[in-house]
């Protein structure tokens, strides 16, 4: 009776949010329609197969995993790998089978709980990472909401396939707007702020029904209009959702796809599978740490779980045809954005990618992109507040360099490549801020008996061998025909290149007549 009572609490539990979680979780299901459909175009895998990856991500990954915010899909990042590994293996089942081979790497990394590495970016960069791809979503979506959608929806890259770049794709789009995307666009976003500064505020009924949901439907309207001749625009194909349409449930089921188990052998299967592995699990685990910080309550993700759920997803997916997953910035931001309290909305928005995909696909086919290109940019103005700018920049220079850095590198790159730049910034104030405080002069006004003064230098709690390079500058200063009291006491770590210099200060020291006095100093072993 009482794990009867205690099911029934946690299902209660799950659902305890649904007011909040359920119009996200829509607003979820538009943003990611568009996104599986413009990864699986990219990658050079049939559409349905982003499809299926959405769905996975969300029901599967959205159980399995810890994080109460985040959403899981097809990444842009992995797009150029899926491209290529399907012309390396020679067909897209072969690479479903080293989908289902990453997807057990995943599952041993979270095992052997490597989720730690994501404790390691700095704040700074995180923060960074988020600006940029914030600012990146408004580049990227201003294109299509000017009906100029010659680049796939949800690229992240710098430089795209067709030779241009996201500021040349700008200009571009100036020049060969769509009218009928362009009424759409200025309508839609004139809704998203009147809903989100004026409407949401006067009464809950505007807080349950999100404007982004009025935008699409305004959308679809508007798009019959125009095809109806009613209203004197029109829209191409490719500014319009193209979701396969099955006309039965067999039809349906035909567009999922089994892995070619006879490749089980082909050792490229599982460096391709090894590959995706890494890159999937490093998108997964900076999203999961930059989704806990756009949480309100700033819950904590367990990494090793994350990385478990999406190994199951990844095997999943791999299985029934569908593409990589990893957790998604974009999808997860919007997820936020939009009022989601806990992963219910996550596992909704894949349960709407499912039923919609069998029953309303030539509805959602309605829908212009440039509706969705609306909904992204305010996403993406709520990632990179001007405010966010002037925060990090009264932090100092040790916070914001590595924060502009990787803004900067986002936008002129792409999200790995960013971040790493990003890193590396940050890694070289971390040694410059050791460099200064490798040791300390602690003041002295007493002198031997021959009269030398004493300089006491007293070495920090951990010594590195980056700190060499102060300690030897400290010491190199040290007047001649005097003494130096090395101190040593406060220390617990001391790197051995130190401790082999001061070892070897002993004999130098001499030719300066400096004596030299050490205090706890372990001499290292010859």
């Amino acid at each position: 009776m009482s794990t009867s009572l205690s099911q029934q609490s946690k299902l209660f539990g799950f659902f305890k949010d649904f007011n909040s979680d359920f119009p996200a979780s829509i607003v979820v299901f538009f943003v990611a329609l568009p996104l599986c459909l413009g990864i699986a175009l990219a990658s050079g895998a049939p559409l349905f197969s982003g499809v299926i990856a959405g769905i996975i991500g969300g029901i599967v990954v959205g159980i399995a995993s810890g994080s109460q915010l985040g959403v899981s899909g097809p990444a842009a990042g992995l797009a150029v790998i899926v491209l290529t590994a399907i012309g390396t293996l020679g067909s897209f089942e072969a690479f479903l089978l080293s989908v289902v081979v990453a997807g057990v790497i995943q599952f041993l990394l979270g095992f052997f709980k490597a989720g730690f590495i994501a404790y390691f970016v700095p704040s700074s960069v995180i923060k960074g990472m988020l600006t940029g791809i914030g600012l990146l979503i408004i580049l990227k979506q201003i294109p299509h909401a000017l009906g100029y959608d010659f680049d796939y929806e949800g690229n992240e890259s710098f430089f795209q396939a067709d030779g241009s770049n996201t500021f040349t794709s700008l200009m571009d789009a100036w020049n060969l707007l769509t009218p009928g995307a362009l009424f759409i666009a200025a309508i839609s976003i004139a809704i998203l702020i009147l809903w989100d500064t004026v409407l949401s505020k006067k009464h809950r009924v505007f807080q349950i029904l999100q404007g982004p949901i009025v935008v699409v439907l305004l959308g679809i309207l508007l798009n019959y209009l125009f095809q109806t001749g009613v209203l004197n625009f029109t829209l191409a194909p490719d500014q319009i959702v193209e979701l396969p349409v099955a006309d039965s449930l067999k039809d349906f089921l035909g567009q999922f796809t089994s892995p070619d188990f006879s490749q089980i052998s082909n050792i490229e299967i599982y460096k391709v599978g090894f590959v995706m592995a890494i890159v999937a699990s490093l998108e997964t685990l900076l999203c999961v740490e930059a989704t806990d910080k756009l949480d309100p309550i700033k819950r904590v993700t367990p990494t090793n779980t994350e990385l478990k759920a999406q190994g199951i997803g990844n095997v999943l997916s791999g299985l029934i045809g569908g593409l990589p997953i990893t957790q998604v910035i974009v999808r997860s931001s919007a997820n936020i954005t939009f009022g989601a309290k806990s992963k219910l909305s996550a596992v909704l928005h894949g349960i709407w990618l499912l039923l919609s995909a069998i029953t309303i696909a030539s509805l959602l086919n309605m829908i212009p992109l440039a509706s969705l290109a609306t909904i992204l940019i305010m996403v993406g103005y709520k990632l990179a507040k001007p405010s966010l700018f002037t925060g990090m920049y009264k932090l100092g220079w040790e916070q914001f360099a590595p924060f502009i850095a990787t803004v900067i590198a986002i936008l002129l790159t792409d999200l790995l490549t960013g971040i790493g730049i990003g890193l590396v910034v940050g890694i070289v104030f971390t040694l410059h801020h050791s460099y200064r405080n490798s040791h300390y002069m602690k003041e002295s006004t007493s002198k031997t008996e021959d009269g030398r003064e004493v300089h006491h230098i007293v070495l920090a709690e951990e010594v590195s061998f980056f700190n060499k390079a102060s300690i030897i500058a400290a010491l190199e200063a040290i007047p001649r025909n005097t003494k130096v009291i090395i101190d040593c006491s406060n220390s617990k770590s001391i790197s051995y290149d130190v401790v082999e210099f001061i070892r070897d200060y002993h004999l130098h020291a001499k030719l300066k007549n400096i004596d030299v006095e050490t205090i706890a100093f372990i001499e290292p072993k010859s």
